[in-house]
């Protein structure tokens, strides 16, 4: 790594070429560090609170954010028990939802997020029963026992748009995740990431972060997958690490793509198939310029196609489909042919519409009234754009709400605790 004067996020530039043996004690280094960051604070909660239930499957959830993982969770779980047409009526109607949830296989017991809007927006559309934690996962003392841990550790350290540096902090949120399964040692694990931790560091960090996983006690599946294969209409390219404990008769096969071009397949879910209903009330959206970067590249996709990636951020916002094209001019520059007024970035609900939230799921932007309209809903946009798409969440927890009906001891005869 290379240290230059220069301070903030820049200080640090990747080297040219990683070499393995430094890249593996600067990893070691960081896992110790975070080792011994985490056990020496006091509990802020008492194990007494959780409300674990006697039949279910509970779920701990790691930075949990909106919560588009744990609802995909909840959705395979009504699926199994109940069969997929229950579950897809049940989930466009809230009051439906809930109540057939108290019958879900899956019970979220906790859920842990330092983003205070994000599990705002959790609490007011997940479960009530789950005991909400807004504190930083570091200066969590004890886990509460569960059968499954989930969570998708912060990305920004992987992400191919930031540094990439393979001594950044924030790559090292995972052990938090670890520890919580050497605590508790549930019977299966699933975190989702960026594209970009297959890379780092020629894909030393990936493999020094299976390792850690399979230090824990667990046989680890990964892979690489798309959102719009499974019924998302957005091009998103994720990693999925799911564990299974090493005592259990379990091999874990990621699910096949349930759309595509292929004859067998149901056809790509497109923008129009997603938000055609919303072109002439989409509520509110991120407005004003259009930075250089931004414009460096085409930001429109057509009606029929699937949107870009959503980002955590209105400002970086794919734009609505409607309307002309853009038109490259040059290398990196692309220009509204008919004028930057006759386009807008994609609103908040069209976001989550193309992340597959249900419409009754609101996003809390908070109570301070004292900044913009623009700050308030970037809120919602961050919390939006950090999720799993829900679908595609529902599609790699479908084996393991199987497995977990099938292994019931009382299966479909369901109370809280």
């Amino acid at each position: 790594m290379v240290k230059v004067n220069q301070r903030g996020r820049g200080k640090y530039k990747p080297a040219s070429n990683y070499d393995a043996n430094e890249v593996q004690r600067v990893l070691m280094n960081k896992i110790e560090e975070a080792k011994k960051k985490a056990v020496e604070t006091e509990s802020d909660f008492d194990i007494e609170d959780i409300q674990l239930s006697k039949e279910k499957y509970n779920i701990t959830s790691l930075f949990c954010g909106a919560g588009g993982l744990d609802l995909g969770f909840e959705l395979a779980g009504l699926e199994a028990v109940h069969g997929k047409e229950s579950a897809r009526k049940a989930f466009e109607d809230r009051k439906t939802f809930s109540e057939l949830g108290m019958r879900n296989i899956f019970h979220t017991a906790y859920a842990n997020d330092f983003f205070k809007e994000a599990l705002e927006t959790y609490g007011l559309n997940m479960s009530p029963h789950t005991f909400l934690h807004n504190k930083d996962v570091c200066k969590v003392n004890q886990f509460p026992a569960s059968n499954i841990v989930l969570g998708g550790f912060p990305c920004p350290g992987f992400s191919g748009a930031g540094p990439r540096l393979v001594d950044d902090d924030r790559n090292f949120l995972y052990i938090q995740f670890i520890r919580s399964l050497i605590q508790t040692q549930p019977e299966f694990f699933v975190a989702e990431n960026v594209k970009g931790m297959l890379t780092l560091a020629n894909g030393q960090v990936f493999e020094q972060i299976v390792q850690d996983f399979e230090a824990a006690g667990y046989r680890v599946y990964s892979k690489l997958v798309n959102a719009r294969d499974y019924g998302v209409p957005q091009l998103r390219e994720r990693v999925f690490l799911v564990g299974v404990r090493k005592d259990l008769d379990f091999v874990y096969e990621f699910p096949e793509p349930t759309h595509g071009d292929a004859p067998e397949l149901l056809d790509y879910v497109t923008l129009k198939d997603a938000i055609g209903d919303l072109e002439n009330d989409p509520g509110p959206y991120y407005t004003g310029g259009y930075s250089t970067m931004y414009m460096s590249r085409n930001r429109k996709k057509t009606w029929d196609e699937q949107s870009f990636t959503i980002q955590a951020s209105g400002r970086q916002a794919p734009l609505h489909p409607g309307g002309n094209p853009m038109e490259k001019i040059d290398k990196d520059e692309w220009i509204f042919p008919d004028g930057e007024e006759n386009h807008r970035r994609l609103s908040v609900k069209e976001a989550a519409r193309i992340q597959t939230f249900p419409d009754w799921y609101s996003f809390s932007t908070g109570q301070n009234n004292s900044i913009s309209l623009n700050s308030q809903i970037n809120k919602a946009y961050k919390q939006i754009g950090n999720a799993v798409p829900v679908k595609l969440a529902k599609e790699i927890a479908k084996p393991i709400a199987e497995y977990a009906v099938s292994h019931s001891k009382q299966p479909f005869q369901f109370s809280l605790l």
